[in-house]
């Protein structure tokens, strides 16, 4: 029994789902291993937006959860953490629960009444099967910062969510969910850089778009040439969820001045048969990730907080400063116009993640945090 010295079984070992030859407990990989799910969903109209991440860290010994509420220009955060004690299987945190419904396609999410204001019961139903995006790797010299496989679904949400004294219907709401897992930066700093230092850079697009008869999925990791390491797109046509893997798709900004955040933007590619497709996005509010934890100086992902904390907090979002680097990461809230070949433009809404840290040639960056004039 010496071999099995600090390690534990869990609920997860009676499956056959076993990756490598620890139990699950253990991701048989570096301390930044993480597993997560990401949702978000935006009202028709565009004036509201839920966005909820739970992530497992099983090296850290975490699982953290942050559900949030855009509405009125103000955005309303339940951040919740607990100790994970090996046992990943159990989706608690809290008040808040994920169960798996039906696997790839029902999920839900009950928030029960807390100090925050926020409480609710939701599902989500995927519109189609999820897509596979291409794996992630992406080092810092010798250093590993991501090697990631993403699923990515849209769907259409049912149920009910209050925050503010607020209460939003979300039946014929449409959105997008992913699980992630793999590596990348969480918890707190790792003390000793590599060496020599690598200049910090990152830029990312993420555009799922969600239309009465497709669901558009693009996707672009740039360095600070331009050059994509990993870009991707798909338009998914619903009524029999056939895939088209889009060829050369390019997105063009125009940025907000003062700013690292689009305010329209322009995407052409081809379907695979060479018929042209554009997508034209205009971008309204941004739903401010740190809302979710993604870069928070206190409640980042995997960051102890202590064994059962639950905090709330509030963006103002006529308060934000756009040139802080602690809004970089954005999502806007985005209406959008499909057109494929020579149909007739089709009316879409969805959501324009960016995240752009130090140079990107083709959008004028050159510094760490230069913005756009």
């Amino acid at each position: 029994m010496a071999g099995t010295i600090g390690l534990m079984l869990s609920r997860a070992d009676d499956y056959p789902i076993h990756q490598t030859p620890e139990p699950i407990a253990v991701a048989g990989t570096d301390r930044n291993f993480y597993d997560r799910y990401f949702f978000s969903a935006q009202a028709p109209d565009g004036s509201a937006v839920v966005g909820v991440a739970l992530g497992v860290y099983p090296h850290l010994n975490i699982i953290d959860c942050a559900v949030s509420v855009l509405h009125a220009g103000q955005q309303h955060s339940l951040f919740a953490s607990r100790i994970l004690h090996g046992e990943r299987m159990e989706l608690s945190i809290g008040p808040v629960t994920l169960t798996v419904l039906e696997p790839l396609q029902r999920l839900s999410l009950s928030i029960a009444p807390n100090d925050t204001g926020i409480h609710g019961a939701l599902t989500f139903e995927g519109r189609a099967a999820p897509i596979l995006e291409p794996r992630f790797i992406r080092r810092s010299g010798t250093r590993t910062l991501m090697d990631v496989t993403r699923m990515t679904q849209g769907g259409h949400w049912q149920g009910r969510i209050s925050a503010a004294g607020v209460t939003h219907d979300l039946d014929g709401w449409r959105g997008t969910r992913d699980r992630s897992w793999g590596v990348r930066p969480i918890g707190a700093s790792e003390p000793q850089a590599v060496q020599p230092p690598v200049p910090p850079q990152f830029f990312w697009l993420w555009t799922p778009t969600a239309f009465d008869d497709w669901h558009l999925f693009f996707h672009s990791n740039d360095d600070e040439h331009g050059r994509p390491w990993n870009r991707a797109g798909v338009l998914v046509r619903l009524k029999d969820g056939a895939e088209f893997a889009l060829e050369d798709p390019r997105m063009a900004l125009a940025f907000r001045p003062g700013s690292r955040h689009a305010g329209a933007a322009r995407l052409e590619a081809r379907l695979p048969d060479g018929t042209p497709v554009s997508v034209d996005f205009t971008l309204r509010d941004n739903f401010m990730m740190r809302g979710l934890g993604y870069a928070h100086p206190v409640r980042g992902h995997g960051m102890f907080q202590g064994d059962g904390v639950v905090a709330h907090e509030v963006i103002e979002l006529a308060d934000v400063d756009p040139a802080s680097p602690m809004n970089a990461h954005v999502q806007g809230l985005a209406e959008a116009r499909l057109v494929i070949g020579k149909a007739a433009p089709v009316p879409g809404r969805g959501l324009f993640e960016q995240l752009m840290i130090g140079p990107h040639a083709p959008s004028g960056f050159r510094e760490l945090f230069d913005l756009a004039g």
